[in-house]
C-alpha cells in the first residue's frame, strides 16, 4: 500500500494520508515530482512508460517522475523517482522549474531541471514502471514537444521551459 501525504491547494498538509488507488476528495491534493534530464551536451532523456501502467501505458515521456511518498519534500520525491526510474543520482543538483495544481488530477505539481554529464548507456531501467529510453537532440525535443507526443498534461507544465528555450 502506497500512502502518500494529504494537501489543500495551497500546499499546505492537511494532516490526513491518502491511499494511492482510492478516490482522492475534491479540494484535496497529493505531490507529484518530474525531471526534465537534459545532457551537458544538450540533449534530452525520454523514459518510455511500462505497459502494466495505469495512466498512460506504452507512452514515451520527458524524463522521469512520480508521486511523493508520505513524508517526503518535492525535491526527495523527485530525487527519488529519478534513481528509481533512471538509475541517475541528482545529487541536489536540481534546479526547479514549475510548481503548479491540477484539479482534476487532484496534484500537485512539482518540476525540476538537471543537467548532467550522467553517461548516455547508464541508465537502468525500473520494472513495472520503465521499458525504453532515448535521447532527443533539441530540435528532436522540441518537435516532440510541439507534437503533443508526451503524457497527459505534460505539455502545459512544461510550457514555460520550452518558451524559454525559444527564447519567447
Amino acid at each position: 500500500m502506497e500512502l502518500w501525504d494529504a494537501y489543500n491547494e495551497a500546499g499546505e498538509k492537511l494532516g490526513f494520508d491518502l491511499i494511492r488507488g482510492e478516490t482522492i476528495p475534491d479540494g484535496v491534493y497529493h505531490m507529484v515530482c518530474e525531471v526534465v534530464v537534459q545532457s551537458i551536451e544538450g540533449d534530452f532523456l525520454l523514459m518510455r512508460r511500462s505497459w502494466e501502467k495505469e495512466v498512460s501505458p506504452g507512452k514515451w515521456e520527458i524524463g522521469a517522475g512520480g508521486s511523493a511518498m508520505k513524508g517526503e519534500g518535492p525535491l526527495d520525491g523527485a530525487c527519488r523517482e529519478l534513481r528509481e526510474e533512471t538509475g541517475i543520482d541528482a545529487a541536489g543538483a536540481l534546479r526547479e522549474l514549475y510548481c503548479m495544481t491540477h484539479r482534476e488530477h487532484h496534484a500537485i505539481y512539482y518540476g525540476y531541471l538537471l543537467v548532467t554529464d550522467w553517461p548516455r548507456n547508464g541508465i537502468v531501467l525500473q520494472e513495472g514502471e520503465t521499458i525504453a529510453y532515448k535521447w532527443l537532440t533539441r530540435e528532436e525535443f522540441l518537435l516532440f514537444y510541439d507534437q503533443g507526443l508526451s503524457i497527459g498534461s505534460q505539455k502545459e507544465r512544461l510550457r514555460g521551459f520550452v518558451d524559454g528555450m525559444r527564447g519567447g
